[in-house]
């Protein structure tokens, strides 16, 4: 629950150029893409991030990352209210990204994916929501506040806010994980290093995973990014947007509790196929809906679709490979979803800049959705194969061909 309470707090930063979106572009030229590169490059920078501080908290412990990156947060929100759009793109990537969230977002994953074996999708799926509570509790809060304040205030007063919550609770709570049964994992039947992985060369398999979190996480990113937006272009009102928002990521939150059931009883690839299908399908049905009734049940069904997706990839790799690996085989995994996050928010707004609508961002982000179906539809056939025992090693060029 204190990693749950950590995370919730900490991805709120960027929700302030979320909500903000149409009032910081109006006060710094009238771009949509200048606060929707902000969100993007909070998680790319949080990509990056994760990479870098996962193995410093490997030797530090995560107390001292997590308060770490909470004072960087604040200190970003700070530069980030004082700022043009440079200083705007220094903050959200560099200190509330890079060494703000990346010091708490994959070290967190990692953290707790120790503390269970049994009903480990289950653990990550709760923790994993924070970024969801995050949409949940803090737009509605921060849309009156902007509207009276300003933008630039309101950055200040959330970033007393963030570092009041996330500094007592990682002090107080984030104590170090037991430590592993054995390296390799041999005693429990666990992965061992250096074996093939689904009949594949392991980090073949760990590169796949890593390009289809890309894939699913450019259309994640466009509504979270952009639906408060596109709402006020159909002359929907902001706080109904912001409402709209918190549908999306409530639903997540609750149904990313149910995909961790089924993760635990399916597996992390299965549960990801599955997820990214009811995500594509949700994205199509945004790209025809255009009243307010509708977009609010568009909005819940996305939320059920993608909330299963990124806790089932941290799963995938901690089931497929060695547990000694996963500190630097999880931060790779989401440096490409978090990737994937800023190009999606990126991506949405450059189209809409281009187009003056928003339904060539929606067209392109199903592409991507639907080519990640193809990678891992092809990784879940291996790993029914080797349930059978009928997967063979295969080669680079094999699998080049296949795709």
């Amino acid at each position: 629950m204190a990693a749950l309470v950590v995370m919730s707090a900490a991805f709120g930063a960027p929700y302030v150029s979320v909500v903000a979106l149409k009032e910081i572009a109006g006060d710094l030229g009238g771009a949509r893409t200048v606060p929707a590169l902000c969100y993007s490059f909070a998680w790319l920078g949080t990509a990056i991030g994760g990479l870098i501080m996962s193995p410093v908290a490997e030797r530090v412990g995560l107390r001292t990352t997590a308060i770490a990156g909470a004072l960087m947060i604040g200190l970003g929100l700070v530069l980030a209210s004082r700022s043009d759009a440079q200083g705007l793109y220094l903050a959200h990537g560099l200190l509330i990204g890079v060494f703000g969230l990346g010091a708490i977002n994959a070290p967190v994953y990692v953290y707790v994916s120790r503390w269970f074996d049994r009903r480990r999708g289950t653990a990550l799926a709760l923790i994993s929501s924070g970024s969801y509570v995050a949409g949940v509790v803090w737009p509605p809060l921060l849309e009156p506040v902007i509207t009276a304040q300003g933008w630039r205030p309101t950055m200040l007063i959330f970033a007393l806010i963030e570092v009041a919550l996330v500094v007592p609770t990682a002090w107080f709570f984030f104590n170090a994980p037991p430590a592993s049964l054995t390296e390799p994992g041999i005693a429990r039947g666990g992965p061992v290093r250096g074996e093939p992985v689904l009949g594949l060369d392991a980090n073949l398999v760990l590169a796949l995973i890593a390009v289809a979190s890309l894939l699913c996480c450019i259309p994640m990113a466009m509504p979270q990014g952009h639906l408060i937006a596109f709402c006020s272009d159909l002359g929907i009102a902001p706080a109904q947007g912001t409402a709209m928002l918190s549908v999306l990521l409530g639903t997540g939150f609750v149904s990313r509790q149910i995909w961790g059931a089924i993760s635990d009883r399916i597996g992390g690839l299965k549960t990801v196929l599955s997820a990214s299908a009811c995500q594509a399908a949700a994205l199509a049905a945004l790209l025809f809906t255009q009243n307010e009734a509708g977009l609010f049940a568009v909005s819940a069904f996305f939320g059920f679709g993608f909330s299963g997706l990124v806790p089932a990839y941290v799963l995938a790799i901690r089931e497929h490979f060695p547990e000694s690996e996963a500190p630097w085989r999880v931060p790779a995994m989401m440096l490409c979803s978090g990737s994937g996050m800023a190009v999606g928010g990126w991506l949405a707004g450059a189209l809409y800049d281009r187009f003056g609508f928003y339904g060539a961002a929606f067209a392109a982000g199903l592409l991507a959705n639907l080519l990640n179906l193809v990678i891992v539809g092809f990784l879940v056939a291996r790993e029914l194969g080797s349930a059978r025992g009928h997967a063979p090693r295969v080669t680079r060029r094999e699998i080049s061909t296949t795709l």
